[in-house]
């Protein structure tokens, strides 16, 4: 026989085989389905050995390894905790170990002696307020907290404090120490360092602060499409005026209003009027020209949002 001939015959060896595996395959999945649908009307328990003995081609993905997760957990500021304990220990007496004060104190840091006051001591403080809060290794803080009294005086305590890992107890460790007051820090120099002159921009912050801070007019009518400012609900002052204008961008300066879309910084200094006096206050606020108007885009204190202006 040729080698033309051997080849053909061996060709159609293998197809016929392959034929054959095929058709086995579809036996089982035929018999598979069978099986099932069969245990389907036999019941649950039917159902369960019939999947349980059908033959599967299909191989199980491997499970992937899970990924290691690492959770922080962030260290919670003490500055609270000292503060109210240093307040309790100042309003208590070592003669009075029963009262609210003194057992508040003890609770806190049971380890710290109370003080023993004169009675012409001076008198109980006014505030109490915690004003730097440092870590230390090993779960130590220490907190700086000041003290006001009545008279203006303010005294400074620093408080150990010991915290667990995860943040939510506290103890402090020891008693009180008076110290030095925060330093004061410099002030770097005003980036509002352009004079805005009377005209449509200052005329426009004006309008503004007045509507918002007094509630006469509507203050959505000063606004940039999209943005929203919450509103003072009652309106805090009955009059409104602006002493100062001064902007970030030489735009600001500008007779008349600019092209649409143009964007100017600005700072104003105002004094606003109550039935109980007079009160100088800042605002600094974004303002964009559209269709010859300046409209507030920001209001750089947290209550203006930006819902898209354009």
């Amino acid at each position: 026989m040729s080698p033309g001939k051997q080849a053909s015959k061996s060709e159609a060896a293998a197809a016929m085989a392959a034929g054959a595996r095929l058709e086995l395959m579809r036996r089982r999945v035929r018999l598979s389905r069978v099986a099932v649908l069969t245990a389907v009307a036999a019941g649950p328990i039917a159902l369960c050995v019939a999947v349980a003995s059908t033959p599967t081609t299909v191989q199980a993905a491997t499970a992937a390894k899970p990924s290691a997760v690492r959770t922080a957990v962030a260290a919670a500021d003490p500055g609270g905790y000292a503060q109210l304990f240093l307040s309790a220990w100042l309003r208590s007496s070592a003669g009075e170990e029963t009262s609210a004060q003194a057992r508040l104190a003890h609770s806190m840091a049971p380890g710290v002696d109370l003080p023993d006051p004169a009675s012409d001591a001076h008198p109980a403080p006014l505030s109490v307020t915690a004003v730097r809060t440092a870590q230390r290794d090993g779960g130590a803080w220490s907190v700086t907290v000041a003290v006001q009294y009545a008279d203006g005086s303010v005294r400074y305590y620093a408080l150990p404090v010991i915290a667990d890992r995860a943040g939510t107890s506290f103890t402090v460790t020891g008693a009180p120490g008076v110290v030095a007051g925060p330093a004061r820090a410099s002030v770097p120099k005003s980036p509002y360092g352009v004079t805005v002159p009377e005209g449509d921009l200052s005329s426009a912050v004006e309008e503004f602060l007045a509507a918002y801070l007094t509630g006469a007019g509507e203050v959505d009518r000063y606004l940039a499409p999209g943005v929203t400012v919450a509103p003072l609900s009652p309106a805090p002052y009955t009059a409104v005026a602006v002493q100062q204008v001064s902007a970030i961008e030489e735009a600001a300066t500008a007779g008349e209003v600019p092209a649409d879309g143009t964007k100017v910084r600005v700072q104003a200094s105002v004094e606003a009027r109550d039935a109980a006096g007079r009160w100088p206050l800042a605002y600094e606020l974004t303002l964009k020209a559209r269709s010859g108007r300046w409209e507030v885009a920001a209001l750089e204190c947290g209550t203006a949002r930006d819902g898209g202006a354009r």
